[in-house]
């Protein structure tokens, strides 16, 4: 009913999954856990009549309540409680890892749902059942669509879900690994957990590690951080004195490479690798192909180059586009965006991708480059140019905008 991590391959347990397992019999450093794997989800679902949810539809919603409302089979509830006792019963992270899910031709970044910090068989089950109902979450439906795949057939929507346990980070990040010999690893990190740097709520440290191995890095001012307080998760103001101090020196900034290079030789190819430190241990939380990489960092312009009519920040995604500024600062302004717009917002979570199905382009506040929010942007080919601080009030709404997702430039035209 439950199949240990270390045994997980992608057939019966998605590429998340598979991808982790492959790396623990490989002897890298991933949470020891398990999965429950797609039969699982099968036997639940399997007498509602789901296909008919496989794109976009009025009754979707319906569909996602559903799939929640279904119990988790007692055997599996037996299987999830002897797996935990196994593992000593702590906190654990529960994550998606659906059928074509973390594949080369789609990531799916974000877009269905993981939990940390969960603790008892109880609420691992409901953590299990809220998995398997993301399947139909708007966002999760809006990527199928943009990706082409809102047609695919019934079978190849199902959903298992990992279980491991939950490091309690003092750092995280997101490491890509180069393409060529002669690109750099790309490295993102910030205080706390990693869903601040994953979600985009924080603009992260950047590192750039040469294959000579020297570093370059460009330090944020990180001032959020999430942790784990018992079974919640609290969002606390990092200390004045440590939030433009760099989260890694250089020397764990070649070390995360090495481990890079690693993961990517053992996977077969350039790598998107969710990363923690832990009690001073680094640890491996996820690994999918590079579905489509980021623009080279920029020059620094200088204060020369920023002006009322223009604005720097991060490429985020390759291309140019002009069209009028929607400033985006939350769900109550979805409504207002419209075809051809650029948002302009604090942050782009994935709950936001139905929005870049019709937006033109992004410009946010916060984020990295390596945020799921810029996966998606680039996957999708919409310019984005990240980190630009106040950009939603130095930018007016309904003002026409140039943005350069390559340069990371964002020039208001009828300024």
């Amino acid at each position: 009913m439950v199949v240990p991590l270390m045994e997980a391959v992608v057939d019966t347990c998605g590429s998340k999954a598979g991808a982790l397992g492959a790396l623990l019999r490989a002897g890298l450093p991933v949470p020891d856990g398990f999965v429950v794997p797609f039969a699982a989800y099968l036997a639940a679902v399997r007498d509602l009549d789901l296909g008919r949810f496989a794109g976009e539809s009025d009754d979707v919603d319906a569909a996602r309540q559903a799939v929640e409302a279904r119990p988790v089979h007692a055997a599996v509830i037996d299987a999830l409680g002897r797996a935990l006792d196994e593992l000593g019963d702590p906190p654990v992270a529960v994550r998606s890892s659906a059928a074509k899910e973390d594949t080369g031709q789609a990531s799916a970044a974000g877009q269905h749902e993981s939990f940390l910090a969960v603790h008892g068989v109880s609420e691992v089950a409901k953590a299990v059942r809220a998995c398997w109902a993301s399947l139909f979450s708007p966002r999760a439906i809006a990527y199928r669509a943009a990706s082409g795949r809102d047609d695919r057939p019934s079978d190849e929507l199902s959903m298992a879900v990992i279980v491991q346990r939950h490091m309690d980070a003092e750092i995280s990040g997101v490491m890509f690994t180069p393409a060529a010999p002669d690109e750099a690893t790309r490295i993102e990190a910030s205080w706390g957990l990693g869903p601040s740097i994953v979600e985009g709520k924080v603009t992260p440290d950047a590192y750039r590690v040469s294959e000579d191995g020297s570093v370059t890095r460009t330090v944020a001012d990180k001032r959020k951080r999430l942790d784990r307080r018992g079974t919640r998760l609290v969002t606390r103001d990092v200390p004045t004195a440590t939030r433009n101090q760099p989260t890694v020196d250089d020397a764990t900034a070649r070390k995360l490479a090495e481990l890079g290079k690693q993961i990517a030789a053992v996977l077969g190819g350039p790598q998107d690798i969710e990363w923690a430190i832990a009690d001073g241990r680094t640890w491996v939380l996820q690994s999918r192909p590079v579905t489509a990489a980021p623009p080279p960092p920029a020059p620094p312009c200088g204060a020369s180059g920023i002006t009322a009519a223009r604005l720097a920040g991060m490429p985020g995604s390759h291309g140019t586009v002009t069209g009028t500024a929607r400033i985006v600062r939350g769900f109550g302004d979805f409504a207002r965006v419209r075809p051809g717009d650029i948002l302009v917002c604090p942050f782009t979570d994935p709950a936001w991708t139905p929005l870049l199905r019709i937006a033109a382009g992004v410009v946010t506040e916060t984020g990295g480059v390596l945020s799921h929010a810029a996966i998606v942007a680039r996957e999708h080919g919409i310019p984005a140019v990240l980190g630009i601080p106040n950009a939603t009030s130095r930018l007016r709404d309904d003002t026409v905008i140039t943005i350069d997702g390559t340069t990371g430039t964002v020039t208001a035209t009828n300024a």
